[in-house]
């Protein structure tokens, strides 16, 4: 496997195979990243991920050795989700139904089969659906600037010390936004659990 600072080299020189390399080194991790912080937001998710190798693409001749690729690509990625969050948190909310659709008959629209486990059995569909949701529910009412720390650092599986990088924080503001987004979503899912 050829070091990612020769592929570096190469891509800045504009090889463009140079910088495929990369990117299927991150896209993963990218891809992981925007979905869990742009929790109920698909399409900007989606639209994040592209941007962050576009962006990256654009200005990869400024990045600096001084920091870890990866480093400078979260950075990228949680910068774009931050924009992201604000302009969506100023526009009214239109919910649109991708789940199945239950009718006043009572029949299910067949939209509703792509979203079935048959693995399990109806109670432990129905557990982990329920599950699903409250996480899904506990990252999306977590402030986004808590969520990005939880996502890099318990999701994604960033230490403090480059979690704090990403976010040009402090190492004791990142301990402090992680320790409270923790509580935050402990004390979420208790509820969901006692419930």
């Amino acid at each position: 496997m050829e070091p990612e600072s020769a592929l570096i080299a190469r891509s800045k020189q504009g090889d463009n195979a140079a910088f495929s390399a990369l990117v299927s080194r991150y896209e993963d991790r990218i891809f992981n990243l925007a979905h869990k912080v742009c929790v109920g937001m698909p399409a900007e998710a989606e639209d994040v991920y592209q941007e962050t190798f576009l962006t990256a693409f654009k200005k990869l001749s400024r990045f600096r050795a001084d920091s870890d690729l990866g480093t400078w690509l979260y950075r990228i990625a949680s910068n774009l989700c931050w924009m992201r969050f604000r302009k969506k948190r100023a526009e009214p909310v239109v919910p649109i139904l991708d789940r199945a659709h239950h009718h006043e008959d009572g029949t299910e629209s067949p939209a509703g089969d792509m979203f079935r486990d048959w693995s399990d059995g109806p109670e432990e569909f129905a557990r982990k659906k329920v599950l699903r949701e409250a996480v899904e529910a506990a990252l999306r009412d977590l402030p986004v600037d808590y969520r990005l720390v939880v996502v890099l650092r318990d999701v994604e599986g960033l230490s403090n010390e480059v979690t704090a990088k990403v976010m040009r924080l402090s190492l004791a503001a990142t301990k402090s936004r992680l320790h409270r987004g923790r509580l935050f979503l402990r004390n979420r899912l208790d509820k969901v659990a006692a419930s």
